[in-house]
């Protein structure tokens, strides 16, 4: 199964306010229990998306203007909490292929990489200039150069960060560890016949 080689992402952005957003504000604990990952991202920021009453709070995910938008501009230390893999699901069903923020938690940042989402980080100002250019100009697309991890927007290119090895696992094809062991079931299956059988018991 050959995976796709993600050299650049191009899409429309939508800035998400405030710092430390956790896994269970990505998607909600109740949510976890799907079977599979298909239409989860309908929960996206379901809690703070909707008041306890299922009504609409007014979260930049729901404007009109950011309709559409693939890529998610956020803040500080984004995806930490616990370690769920439901919450970059929850991203990619939602339609987003890419995440912009000022720094990761480790364990999302693994989690989306293995999904194909590259995360860029920014310095603060740099992302808080990009925030407010996506929010003056919403339906201008944005870049994002992965190889180079750098983001252009408005004619402006922003120097970004990223580690080259996971630039490389992008940029290569290589971003999913169980698409590449499926890829050499041929030969794992070969060696496994060279492993003889274990003695029998006496």
């Amino acid at each position: 199964m050959s995976l796709a080689r993600i050299t650049q992402v191009r899409g429309r952005g939508v800035p998400l306010p405030g710092d430390d957003v956790d896994t269970d504000r990505i998607i909600p604990a109740r949510f976890l229990k799907c079977v599979t990952f298909d239409g989860l991202g309908a929960y996206a920021f379901h809690d703070v998306r909707f008041d306890t009453d299922g009504r609409p709070t007014g979260h930049p995910l729901d404007d009109p203007r950011y309709r559409g938008a693939s890529i998610l501009v956020a803040g500080r230390n984004f995806g930490c909490g616990s370690s769920r893999e439901h919450a970059p699901q929850s991203l990619y069903y939602a339609g987003f292929r890419a995440v912009v923020a000022d720094s990761f938690a480790e364990i999302f940042f693994g989690n989306a990489t293995t999904l194909g989402i590259p995360c860029v980080a920014l310095e603060r100002s740099d992302r808080e200039a990009l925030a407010r250019s996506i929010a003056e100009r919403p339906s201008e697309e944005m870049e994002i150069d992965v190889a180079n991890a750098t983001v252009r927007f408005a004619g402006r290119e922003l120097a970004g960060r990223m580690p080259e090895s996971t630039r490389r696992v992008l940029t290569e094809g290589q971003w999913d560890p169980l698409a590449q062991l499926l890829d050499g079931r041929d030969a794992v299956t070969r060696v496994t016949k060279r492993i003889p059988p274990p003695p029998r018991a006496a």
